[in-house]
């Protein structure tokens, strides 16, 4: 291991990761940077050190080095050298038979790997947070939604220990919502890199529709930029999961390594949304990540049968509305970190969530109409969920903008709203005073 071996969590989160001073820092075998440089320098009309450097995200000294070596092998001729770190390059024909060769066993063209050791050393140092979540912490994190203080209490307990959650409800009570947010509590950011090499194969690891990147100020010190500052990952996977999706993607066109979604959520949160609804059956997701779960090391098969052991740092959450005894055994629900049921909400919970959501958009909730939905949900024995007061107001907002009329609460949109989503339209209007006062008890006893 490198420089990477002596830094302490603190020195990695204020300074990032140290230049490399030289190639043997670098952690990476010399032949490896030496193609992926030549490369690079057959894609670019004038290839020069610094253009060459800005793509593997390496100094521009160690670049010279290895295109020096490129130029001793024939590969590569010296065009013009003003000063250090300024020469110009073009290929010769004996260069170009090389790249033609290489891009056979390994079209990967972008920044220069770290090493698997560097890379499962920062993980591991980066995968606690340097604070932990406080109770306000947690309650601002969740603040839009309307939770009992036991699951908030919970969720700070799972955020802190980073341990597996398995979270179970029916279906819009707002797991989704819940699990979206756990990530967010989770404080600072990390360094991953662009990519890995293990004996000479690359594997992908930085994923720019997953990753968000954190831009440096102007002022940092500089660092090693094979490795990018990202907000911890948070990535879902649902129905398209497949076990094969849980190994290295290899591509037969390109001829290097995909990271698997367990891999690039390290250091983040990763949900399994519908839990149980995947193409995969749920014990043998399950059986191959008991393992994992417990040790916190996974194990991936390169193309030759080489396992591979890399860090399995993630918070991870199982979220489902099916039925716990239909999807795991008692033993292996033992493994798992916690366990937590949100329920559908009471009325006075429904209510103050269907009041945020009017003034999301605008609307007034008056008492008259928020006694009028809550007395449909009773007429029809139909049980109150966290993701109704949304789609409820979402319809009448559709309703009025169709209409071109000033969106409001009123019984008739109400009633055609509650068509529209459920798919029957109960009205109170000209009940008798004996039946609204029925249902007026039947709502305090909710």
């Amino acid at each position: 291991m490198g420089p990477l071996g002596i830094l302490t969590r603190d020195e990695i989160e204020t300074l990032g990761p140290p230049v490399p001073e030289e190639l043997a820092d670098i952690g990476v075998s010399q032949v490896c940077l030496s193609d992926l440089a030549l490369k690079h320098a057959a894609s670019l009309p004038e290839p020069t050190t610094a253009s060459i450097a800005e793509r593997l995200n390496l100094p521009r000294s160690l670049t010279e080095e290895l295109h020096y070596q490129l130029y001793r092998e024939k590969f590569l001729e010296m065009r013009l050298q003003s000063a250090v770190g300024a020469t110009r390059y073009a290929m010769l024909d004996h260069g170009w038979e090389r790249v033609m060769w290489l891009r056979t066993q390994c079209a990967y063209e972008g920044p220069a790997p770290v090493s698997l050791d560097d890379y499962s050393h920062m993980i591991r140092l980066q995968a606690v947070p340097s604070k932990p979540a406080s109770p306000e912490t947690v309650r601002q994190v969740f603040s839009d939604l309307v939770l009992p203080e036991s699951l908030l209490q919970t969720l700070g307990c799972v955020i802190n220990s980073r341990a597996s959650l398995f979270l179970t409800g029916l279906p819009g009570v707002g797991k989704t919502a819940v699990s979206e947010r756990i990530n967010s509590a989770l404080a600072g950011d990390i360094w991953i890199p662009y990519a890995i090499e293990i004996d000479g194969r690359v594997i992908r690891v930085f994923d720019p529709h997953t990753h968000r990147v954190v831009l440096n100020e102007p002022d940092t010190l500089d660092y090693d930029h094979r490795w990018v500052r990202i907000k911890r990952p948070l990535i879902m996977v649902g129905g398209e999961l497949t076990l094969k999706d849980a190994d290295l993607a290899w591509s037969d066109m390109s001829k290097f390594y995909e990271a698997p979604f367990q891999l690039k959520s390290n250091g983040g949160t990763l949900v399994i949304d519908d839990f149980g609804r995947q193409q995969v059956a749920p014990h043998e997701l399950l059986n191959r990540w008991t393992l994992p779960l417990e040790r916190r090391v996974d194990f991936l098969t390169l193309q030759n049968g080489q396992k591979i052991e890399v860090p399995f740092e993630q918070l991870v959450v199982f979220s489902t509305n099916l039925l716990e005894r239909d999807l795991v055994d008692e033993a292996f629900l033992r493994r798992m970190g916690y366990r937590a049921r949100i329920d559908p909400p009471s009325t006075d919970a429904y209510i103050e969530i269907f009041k945020r959501a009017a003034t999301s958009r605008g609307l007034s909730a008056d008492r008259d109409s928020l006694d009028y939905v809550i007395r449909k949900y009773v007429a029809e024995g139909r049980p109150m969920k966290s993701c109704e007061p949304r789609d409820l107001l979402n319809r009448i907002s559709d309703i009025c903008l169709f209409e071109g009329t000033v969106p409001k609460l009123t019984r008739p949109l109400i009633d055609v709203a509650w068509r529209n989503y459920f798919g029957t339209a109960h009205s109170f209007e000209g009940n008798s005073s004996e039946e609204l006062a029925d249902s007026q008890r039947a709502i305090l006893q909710i």
